[in-house]
């Protein structure tokens, strides 16, 4: 699912306005902003001239997006999913892991008495 933006040396910016983001993505500027109202987790920060903010992980979902709709030929319902489902796994943490940290920070704890 991951997609690498095109080398640009534009790339290197901490922020980009929403042109910049449309012209490394090739879609249009109102394509974007439509996008911004269907995915809940693609939100630009707005400047305090009110002008759109993408940082460099609002490029990379951007990109996301526009592979799995346009190469993978993905509707906008099952993007939705797709990320939806992404997230859960990356929210999951294995109860052995926790176990592990647990015993290792009362370790620690013991050390700094």
């Amino acid at each position: 699912m991951h997609s690498s933006p095109p080398q640009n040396p534009n790339l290197n910016k901490l922020f980009y306005k929403i042109g910049e983001v449309s012209e490394i993505a090739k879609v249009e500027s109102y394509v974007l902003r439509y996008w911004e109202s269907e995915f809940p987790f693609l939100k630009p920060r707005k400047n305090k001239a009110g002008q759109r903010v993408y940082t460099r992980k609002n490029l990379e979902l951007v990109l996301q997006i526009k592979n799995l709709l346009y190469q993978e030929k993905y509707t906008i319902a099952g993007v939705k999913k797709k990320f939806s489902e992404d997230s859960q796994k990356k929210n999951y943490v294995s109860i052995d892991t926790i176990e592990r940290v647990k015993k290792r920070l009362k370790e620690i704890l013991k050390i700094l008495k």
